[in-house]
């Protein structure tokens, strides 16, 4: 059986994993071609693409597939009902985003010359990026609370409520997906009553959907003359989002934690496995051969040199892989942008991302690395000591 595929032209490697299968051709995301659309069997998307009953009503399709965790773009009921399967890539980023928020916590603190170590951070959602995060934050000497409503269960639960989370974090790190309904919707879960909560001095950083906090009573809460941190990589309404809000926050990023090499391609993979477990096929190929690093790609990372505290070395070490302070400036610019470029240039700053590869194929001397810090490297960081 041969498929006619239609992907999004930024899926990695999308025409090199998927080629044994069919025929493969791509579309510049978000907006997708009438004319290819009708003939396609399988349509892959990623989280800029809103798939819905108008675009699929009386098209070929007969499976859908998003290179994403969260599906909140996708209306699945709508793709069950019109007989249409759909297959996303839940923890294909997860270590990505992780590490991203790790980056961002050294950074914010070397900016603000306070140690890391010590400070209490609250995980809301504990899935699976939240819980990674939690395994791997008390090896840099964070103290670790944890709400999931849909985890705490039993008198034995480890999980406090998102008010007393709120109440005792030094650093807010969110990881929920985007909900309205239900017992505990998320949409705008985080708004200016729960925002005054926090502590007088606190960081909320924000990698799970834009609209899971209120993004104007998160702007007063930023201008309200406290120190006051916020770290948002998402966005309410992407790709236009709040000029005032990015020129507010400590670092502001165009929706990339989930953006490093291995875990996007980690989701190319699970959208082929689905493919070809659904329709029934003989594997073409393994998806993951020739995707290796090219030659000479360099994964060693340079002991810095003696600094003044852990946290700015580990903040120095860190860097080397994810510099979110030179993310964070390309995405200044956009704030000084007329509205009606804004979207074309935040979507330029996704497709130009440089490529950035997972904290753990990193190799850094174990000689220059200060024994107290070992733990925090190994454990925190994970990056492998030679």
């Amino acid at each position: 059986m041969a498929l006619t595929i239609l992907a999004d032209e930024n899926i990695p490697q999308v025409k090199v994993v998927f080629a044994g299968l069919g025929t493969v051709s791509t579309f510049a995301g978000p907006c997708i071609p009438a004319r290819k659309l009708g003939t396609a069997d399988v349509l892959l998307v990623r989280s800029v693409t809103r798939v819905d009953r108008d675009l699929v009503t009386g098209s070929s399709l007969r499976f859908v597939g998003s290179a994403t965790t969260g599906t909140d773009h996708v209306d699945t009921g709508a793709l069950r009902r019109l007989g249409i399967a759909f297959a996303h890539a839940p923890g294909s980023n997860a270590e990505s985003v992780v590490e991203y928020v790790i980056a961002a916590m050294l950074l914010v603190a070397s900016r603000q010359r306070e140690a890391l170590s010590g400070k209490c951070l609250g995980i809301v959602g504990c899935g699976n990026v939240g819980g990674r995060l939690a395994a791997r934050a008390p090896a840099l000497g964070l103290q670790v609370l944890k709400c999931d409503p849909f985890l705490a269960t039993g008198e034995a639960s480890d999980y406090v409520s998102l008010q007393a989370l709120l109440e005792a974090s030094d650093i807010v790190s969110v990881h929920v997906p985007l909900t309205r309904e239900g017992q505990h919707p998320t949409h705008r879960m985080l708004d200016a009553a729960r925002l005054q909560g926090l502590k007088r001095n606190a960081w909320l950083i924000n990698t799970s959907r834009g609209a899971v906090v209120d993004g104007r009573a998160l702007l007063a809460w930023l201008r309200s003359g406290q120190q006051r941190t916020a770290v948002l990589d998402v966005w309410e309404n992407e790709p236009t989002p709040d000029a005032a809000l990015v020129r507010a926050c400590a670092i502001a990023t165009p929706h990339l934690a989930g953006h490093s090499f291995d875990g996007k391609i980690a989701g190319t993979i699970m959208l082929y496995q689905a493919i070809v477990h659904h329709f029934g096929l003989e594997p073409a190929r393994d998806p993951g051969s020739g995707l290796a690093a090219p030659p000479g790609e360099d994964l060693e990372v340079r002991a810095p040199p003696r600094i003044s505290s852990e946290t700015e070395w580990l903040h120095a070490v860190v860097k080397q892989i994810c510099d979110l302070e030179a993310d964070a400036e390309r995405m200044r610019a956009l704030a000084t942008l007329p509205a009606g470029c804004q979207a074309d240039y935040f979507h330029s700053l996704r497709r130009s991302y440089p490529r950035r590869r997972t904290f753990r194929l990193h190799q850094m001397e174990r000689e220059s690395t200060p024994a107290g810090l070992v733990p925090a490297v190994e454990s925190g960081l994970c990056i492998a000591l030679c």
